[in-house]
């Protein structure tokens, strides 16, 4: 199997990466799925909350994230963790493939980790931030939060809270580390033309 490339697609928590990857016609590697175990003694807490902090990047693999990629990348396949965030472990594990795809999707709230080590390695096929408003990020996260049952109702609040005061920092974190920010909208159009890209190195 040839080469391939990787897309990285990063936003805030609720912007709807998850959506819009699954609408791009591409190979989705989910980057979430890389926490670390519940009982690692590296992951930071919340001092107010008592809780891991799941939105520092501290609590999350990034080595066996970028490992994941090149995996997929130069053999096609890799094996990816199953994380159930309200047992804060892997339950599990499945494989992942790009298939005959050139080019792969890979997206996560921890993007812009690894956006450097994917260029340095020759992988990077492009690198995307979603930009919208912190107030509808905030209450697509909550809505999908609660159905999920991620956490109790009150964690869930305050958790949301906090993410939408530090949102804009995020997103200007991620354009520092070489993400380039598109509105939803543009992001579906450029996801769609990796896809057709493909399809026409296919043809």
């Amino acid at each position: 199997m040839s080469t391939g490339q990787v897309v990285l697609l990063a936003g805030p928590s609720g912007c709807g990466k998850s959506h819009l990857a699954k609408a791009s016609g591409l190979p989705v590697l989910c980057l979430d799925e890389f926490y670390k175990h519940g009982d690692d003694p590296t992951l930071p807490r919340q001092p107010d909350l008592g809780i891991v902090d799941w939105d520092d990047p501290a609590a999350w693999d990034a080595d066996l994230a970028v490992q994941a990629i090149l995996d997929v990348c130069s053999a096609g396949t890799t094996e990816v963790p199953v994380y159930d965030i309200s047992q804060d472990r892997a339950v599990g594990t499945q494989p992942f493939s790009r298939g005959d795809h050139a080019v792969f999707l890979a997206e996560g709230i921890f993007v812009g980790e690894v956006v450097g080590r994917c260029r340095d390695a020759g992988v990077l096929a492009d690198a995307i931030v979603i930009e919208r408003r912190p107030w509808t990020n905030f209450v697509r996260r909550l809505s999908r939060d609660l159905a999920e049952h991620r956490k109790p109702p009150r964690t869930l609040l305050r958790r949301g809270r906090a993410l939408m005061a530090s949102e804009r920092s995020l997103v200007s974190a991620l354009r520092s580390a070489g993400c380039r920010p598109l509105r939803a909208a543009q992001a579906r159009a450029a996801l769609a033309g990796w896809a057709a890209a493909r399809q026409v190195d296919s043809g």
